[in-house]
């Protein structure tokens, strides 16, 4: 049973007051014992010269045993003590506890130390065993008759009645130390109670800080070491709580910053295992329980695990690598690791991860780009400034191939305006640039502008159009301008790539919450390989011919930005040698 301050101090104050009460009786009960018995021997003493003075002055001055034994009965009944008459030669001639036939039994008391003390110095005292009477008496003899010494008086009591007079002063003291140790022990507690009860609420008030609640102040007042120690404690636990509040708040503002930055951050201990990773390369990784795990437990990749290595070999500086993982799309991580140094030692280390797959994706479009321009601007550059050179070297003066050159000087110009034109656009609608009025409008005049555009490319191939647009098709919000520009481009597609005297059929149906248009043809089909990257930048299926055609392969990229622009998609089928069928989707405009 644990014991608290308040019994641990009554316990000691208890213990203290008990060996006080203790020796203090004891010392008391020896002084108590001894200081009787002198006050009876002096007592004693008294009434033997008081008797010794009565029998000085008795009347008569012839003895007899009769009447002296009576003497003894009389005085002894007076004092209540045993008085014993002694002759000189030790006879005994009275006796209070005797009768006169016992008188006259009783041997010689001339031998007794006090009759020899009371015949040499007049006064005798003695401690003994009495045979006559069977107990331990205390005896005072006086001899008495003067100026004629004529005999001895002796008074005597037993020690049994010093004893019992002892036994009663010590009854008498128990009970009064008795009673002090029990005020002792009603004080004690009063007392440890008053003085653990600060130390109790300052224990109470501790457990409530260590619980968090810091609102608990202790209430002692008075002016001394625990009323310095009260206010001490006070000040202390609004010291600490403005030290928590300070390092919550850091704490949280960091776990802030940590938990929120776009970029994986990856804590390591001392002993190379993880002690804190962020949600953002949780994600990344898809990791679920990391903690005190190795990176390439986690990870399974042994770059990493060597970069972990790596930092906490460093005492300064950083180690950078770029690592390409498959999780499970590919990804390419540029990955900053640098040790946290805690005096002078490695304790770990802090790596960053940056997603740089966008990045270098974004390159290698921007380096394909660049390619792709610099091809399509130089194949008519390169004819131009050829049938420009030879008109300037004199074939300008030979009207029968100078018109032809200067045609083809035309076409190739007109072929660049139309690449400036479409990567402009591309580059608008990429960039966010290209405003977007968004407005109910019904598709089926928007399909009739478009090929009205495109009907002298459709007389030169004898291409049949078909429009098959209910009149019940909803209507859809979108920026008319924007879907103009994407039938052209795919109508005009259908019938480059059509077969002479082919057929291309535009239609629109609804499909849930988007109308659903159609684009197909009777053409030359697109091969199954192909299909996944038609709507690529520049990319062609047959290279020569869309040359030829005067394509530059940004047309379907152009379809697929606006289309997604307007929350749609865009698809395609294909058969080659059968044709082709161009789907794109747009949403249905709100009807109240």
């Amino acid at each position: 049973m644990r014991a608290n301050l308040q019994h641990k101090i009554t316990f000691v104050f208890v213990i203290i007051f008990t060996f006080i009460l203790l020796g203090t009786y004891l010392y008391i009960n020896e002084n108590l014992r001894k200081q009787t018995y002198r006050r009876i021997k002096y007592t004693l003493l008294k009434e033997a010269t008081l008797v010794q003075t009565i029998l000085n002055k008795h009347p008569g001055r012839d003895y007899f045993l009769g009447s002296l034994d009576e003497v003894a009965n009389q005085i002894g009944q007076d004092l209540s003590l045993r008085v014993t008459i002694i002759a000189l030669n030790g006879v005994v001639l009275g006796d209070s506890e005797l009768d006169s036939k016992a008188v006259a039994g009783v041997e010689n008391h001339f031998l007794r130390p006090e009759v020899q003390q009371a015949l040499s110095a007049g006064t005798g005292k003695s401690e003994r065993f009495s045979a006559t009477v069977g107990k331990n008496m205390l005896y005072i003899a006086k001899t008495f008759g003067m100026p004629e010494v004529k005999g001895i008086v002796r008074l005597s009591i037993p020690l049994s009645e010093i004893e019992l007079v002892t036994n009663r002063l010590k009854k008498i003291l128990i009970f009064a130390f008795l009673l002090a140790f029990i005020l002792t022990l009603g004080i004690s507690f009063l007392a440890s109670n008053f003085i653990s009860k600060p130390i109790q609420e300052v224990a109470w008030v501790a457990r409530s800080i260590a619980k968090g609640d810091f609102s608990k102040r202790i209430t002692a007042s008075s002016n001394d070491e625990i009323g310095d120690l009260a206010k001490a404690f006070n000040y202390m636990s609004e010291q600490i709580k403005a030290e928590i509040e300070e390092v919550t708040s850091n704490k949280l503002r960091l776990e802030a910053v940590f938990l929120s930055m776009f970029e994986g951050v990856m804590i390591i201990d001392s002993q190379g295992g993880i002690s804190l990773i962020n949600q953002t390369l949780k994600d990344l990784f898809h990791i679920e329980k990391s903690v005190n795990k190795r990176p390439v437990e986690v990870i399974r990749n042994v770059e990493i695990q060597e970069i972990v290595d790596r930092a906490l070999t460093l005492s300064a500086g950083v180690e950078t690598r770029e690592i390409s993982l498959l999780i499970p799309e590919e990804k390419i991580l540029l990955i900053h690791a640098t040790p946290v140094i805690r005096e002078q030692k490695v304790d770990g280390a802090v790596l960053v991860f940056h997603d740089i797959t966008n990045l270098r994706r974004l390159e290698k479009i921007r380096q394909d780009f660049v390619a792709n321009v610099s091809h399509e601007l130089r194949t008519p550059i390169t004819s131009i400034r050829g049938y420009s050179e030879t008109l300037l070297e004199g074939a300008i003066d030979d009207k029968n191939n100078a018109r032809d050159f200067v045609k083809i000087i035309f076409n190739d110009s007109q072929r660049l305006i139309r690449l400036v034109d479409d990567l402009l656009d591309l580059s608008r609608i990429e960039s966010g640039k290209l405003k977007i009025n968004l407005k109910a409008c019904s598709i089926k005049p928007i399909v009739e502008r478009a090929v009205a555009a495109l009907n002298k490319q459709i007389k030169e191939k004898s291409i049949t159009f078909q429009i098959d647009i209910p009149d019940d098709v909803p209507s859809v919000l979108a920026d008319e301008t924007q879907i103009v520009q994407v039938l052209l481009n795919l109508a005009d597609n259908a019938n480059k790539y059509n077969c002479q005297n082919g057929k291309v059929t535009i239609s629109a149906r609804e499909k849930g919450k988007f109308v659903q248009v159609n684009v197909s043809d009777t053409g030359i089909g697109i091969p199954e390989n192909d299909l996944p990257r038609v709507f690529e930048r520049f990319y062609r299926v047959d290279k020569g011919r869309s040359r030829e055609l005067g394509g530059t392969g940004l047309g379907l990229s152009i379809v697929k930005h606006i289309v997604g622009s307007h929350n749609g998609e865009v698809s395609v089928q294909s058969i080659v040698g059968k044709g082709s069928i161009f789907t794109f989707t747009l949403p249905k405009a709100e009807t109240s």
